[in-house]
């Protein structure tokens, strides 16, 4: 019993931190871009992932080690080069809680990640310079 109420708090905590405003000292920051297409999580300056509603471009072929779905954003950790995402879940907010917008020509930095908002898309990098490019018409990995 103690274990569920443990789990519960835990994923309530996890909710709370998904869906309410960020601030300078939490865990996770979302943002949107100004178009609304591209959702971005930090968390905590150890990684971003970014995925996007509508594109025009392809991902790969899907590998053999990705179970579950491929290609539908992209993400980059605090010390590797960006990666395409494979995973179950998503980073989009629903539509009726949508994250705050980081305007064009505005930065975002939580931890050892920056982000970059521009009308060209988004672009998400480490100290170490690795990290990706993200827009409707194109991706770029680095």
């Amino acid at each position: 019993m103690l274990h569920r109420r443990r789990l519960l708090a835990g994923l309530c905590a996890g909710a709370i931190a998904l869906v309410g405003p960020a601030t300078a000292n939490a865990a996770l920051r979302m943002f949107q871009s100004p178009s609304g297409n591209i959702d971005c999580i930090m968390d905590g300056g150890a990684s971003v992932r970014c995925d996007i509603q509508s594109r025009s471009w392809k991902p790969p072929k899907k590998p053999k080690s990705c179970p579950v779905d491929w290609g539908q954003g992209l993400g980059v950790d605090a010390t590797k080069r960006g990666y395409i995402v494979c995973a179950g879940d998503t980073a989009l907010a629903p539509p009726d809680a949508p994250y705050p917008t980081l305007a064009y020509g505005k930065k975002i930095t939580v931890g050892r990640i920056t982000c970059t908002s521009a009308v060209a898309g988004i672009t998400c990098r480490n100290r170490q310079g690795h990290g990706f490019f993200l827009s409707r018409q194109r991706y770029r990995l680095f």
